[in-house]
C-alpha cells in the first residue's frame, strides 16, 4: 500500500538535503589547464571560475590570439569539470532519500 504522509516526509528530507548540499557546492573546487599548463582555470561546483593563471611567457603581442584560445579552452573545460562534481556531490548527498519511481523528474534539484 502507498504512504503518502511517508512519502512527504521523504520528499521534505530531500529538500532539506538538497539545499545543504547545493550551499555545499560553493566548497567544492575543480582545475583544469590548456596549453601545457601555461592557462590553469579553477572553478567551484556551481561552475564559478574562481581563479586564473596564465604563464606569463604567453603575455606578449604575438601571443594575444593563442593566450585567448588558451583561456577560452581552460575555462571550458574546468567549468564542465566542476558541474561534473557538483552533480556527482548532489546525488551522493540524495542517494536513497526517494525510491525509484518511473516518470518521476528530479532535474530541476540538479540530480
Amino acid at each position: 500500500m502507498f504512504d503518502m504522509m511517508g512519502m512527504m516526509g521523504r520528499l521534505k528530507d530531500l529538500q532539506e538535503k538538497v539545499k545543504q548540499a547545493q550551499e555545499e557546492l560553493q566548497h567544492i573546487t575543480a582545475t583544469a589547464e590548456a596549453g601545457g599548463g601555461m592557462v590553469r582555470a579553477t572553478a567551484n561546483g556551481k561552475r564559478q571560475l574562481l581563479k586564473l593563471e596564465i604563464d606569463e611567457t604567453l603575455l606578449t603581442p604575438q601571443d594575444r590570439d593563442m593566450l585567448a584560445d588558451l583561456v577560452v579552452a581552460a575555462v571550458n573545460k574546468v567549468l564542465d569539470e566542476a558541474g561534473d562534481k557538483g552533480k556527482d556531490h548532489l546525488k551522493s548527498r540524495t542517494q536513497g532519500l526517494l525510491p525509484n519511481i518511473p516518470g518521476l523528474d528530479l532535474s530541476g534539484f540538479g540530480l
